[in-house]
């Protein structure tokens, strides 16, 4: 017998009720959230093969355009937990559609404009608006779709046009250079407009999940002041060494916002987020293991595109094409994860995940500088595309295990606060050591050690003996 179809609230929108066949607001709705999830994503990757272009047009040093990496990752991830208490305060579709109306301008201005720190001031921008956007996006599927089928459904196609992306981001950045990087930035804007008009339409008001006004913009401000402070020292490094007083300037700097944002936290009536929640030790090591896993792909996607075009010559849209068996496998297999999952468990796929990228660093460290692509560039990426469909969603998965429902929510803003942090960090550190010696041997070590600790992580939580989270083969 037939299953009703979703039927709809007083206000027309979709109501959360069982049934396997969607009605066509539904997949709008779908479409919308997926859609703007694609460009958030993609935004990670987009101008990394657009920086040379950038640097040489805009007389930008490395160390400069490399903000345009760590300023979006800085936005999105020293920003995430402020963004959840805006979204519980002011409502998620109010939030939702104006972070996607800042989105556009920001890419508008990003792309029209000639000043460096206005460009940069605007990645910050959009990946604040990202980090709005983007859990908010997987809450409002969770609020409208029915738990069940319907709801993994609609999350698999969420997470699909997710793991989508980074690859999309390359392909677009190489081909958009070619006749302008401004193109990289400018694109987004009439397609998250387009879609911000359709989700004014299907995006389900809801009311404010919290009665406080608290925002707490003293420790949102700390905490994302260190990182800044932080980043902007290392980005020093090359002119004033580790020891010049702006260097050491930016690094006390974000010693004490640091220490003021402990402060805050610890005597605010409502902090950003309960410590408690860091006790669990499969989110802690899940933080860590992506961190190093992203860190490490950012840092030698960054000194593969030096490389590749200041030093060898390749276009934007070759580089881009380069890149792509380290960055198509997760989209294609992003539906097959979750049995990969259940037949080993996370811990293995974790480590397995690991070892990949590491091996391909090493691989690329020892590899002459002008190797042709087929045994310089090729083993390496396809080492990295493999840890990434190893264990990326095993690290997703294993983020939340043992958490309570009530503090999952935090779980996974602190996650994708590790995993975008430290592309903010690894980059810097990469584009500083880069910069600073005559060859990028001193950045490939950095990756590969980064990408050590993250094995050295991934190792520490494999089980021992029987263990639920690795399911014995008879």
């Amino acid at each position: 017998m037939m299953e009703p179809s979703p039927s709809t609230n007083a206000r027309g929108h979709p109501a959360a009720v069982p049934s396997r066949r969607w009605s066509p607001r539904l997949w709008g709705l779908l479409l919308v959230l997926a859609g703007n999830m694609l460009v958030d994503a993609l935004e990670v990757s987009v101008v990394i093969v657009a920086l040379p272009s950038i640097g040489r047009e805009l007389d930008m040093p490395l160390t400069m355009s490399q903000w345009l990496v760590s300023g979006f990752a800085l936005g999105f991830g020293g920003l995430m937990l402020f963004g959840g208490r805006v979204v519980e305060l002011l409502g998620r579709r109010r939030v939702y559609l104006a972070a996607m109306t800042g989105f556009a301008v920001a890419s508008v201005i990003g792309g029209l404009t000639s000043e460096p720190s206005v460009l940069i001031a605007t990645r910050f921008v959009k990946g604040f608006c990202a980090a709005l956007t983007a859990p908010t996006g997987l809450a409002i599927i969770a609020s409208t779709f029915p738990a069940g089928r319907d709801r993994d459904r609609a999350v698999s196609v969420y997470a699909l046009f997710g793991a989508g992306g980074f690859t999309a981001g390359l392909l677009l950045s190489g081909f958009l250079t070619g006749f302008s990087w401004r193109w990289t930035l400018l694109f987004p804007a009439p397609v998250v407009l387009v879609l911000a008009a359709f989700g004014l339409r299907l995006i389900p008001r809801a009311l404010p999940t919290s009665t406080t006004r608290h925002f707490d913009i003293a420790g949102a401000s700390t905490f994302a002041g260190a990182v800044l402070a932080l980043v902007y020292g290392i980005t020093e490094v090359p002119a004033h060494g580790w020891v010049g007083p702006r260097t050491l300037g930016a690094f006390v700097l974000a010693a004490l916002l640091a220490a003021a944002f402990g402060t805050v936290e610890r005597t605010s009536r409502l902090p950003l987020f309960r410590t408690g929640v860091l006790r669990s030790g499969t989110l802690v090591r899940s933080m860590l293991g992506a961190a190093a896993l992203n860190g490490s792909y950012l840092g030698l996607l960054l000194v593969a595109t030096v490389r590749l075009q200041t030093d060898q010559g390749w276009s934007p849209l070759r580089t881009a094409l380069a890149f792509l068996p380290a960055s198509a496998p997760l989209a294609v297999t992003a539906l097959f994860s979750g049995r990969l999952v259940s037949r080993f468990g996370t811990a293995r796929l974790i480590a397995a995940g690991a070892l990949g990228p590491l091996v391909g660093c090493l691989l690329y460290l020892e590899a002459p500088a002008r190797s042709p692509y087929a045994t310089g560039v090729l083993p390496t990426m396809l080492l990295v595309g493999a840890g990434f469909v190893l264990g990326f969603a095993a690290l997703n998965m294993q983020a939340t295990q043992g958490i309570s429902v009530s503090d999952r929510a935090q779980a996974v803003a602190l996650y994708q606060t590790a995993v975008q942090l430290s592309a903010a960090l690894v980059v810097a550190l990469t584009a500083a050591l880069a910069t600073g010696a005559s060859d990028d041997r001193p950045a490939l070590w950095l990756i590969s050690a980064v990408g050590a600790a993250g094995l050295a992580v991934g190792l520490c939580g494999l089980p021992r003996g029987h263990h639920p989270d690795s399911p014995l083969r008879k």
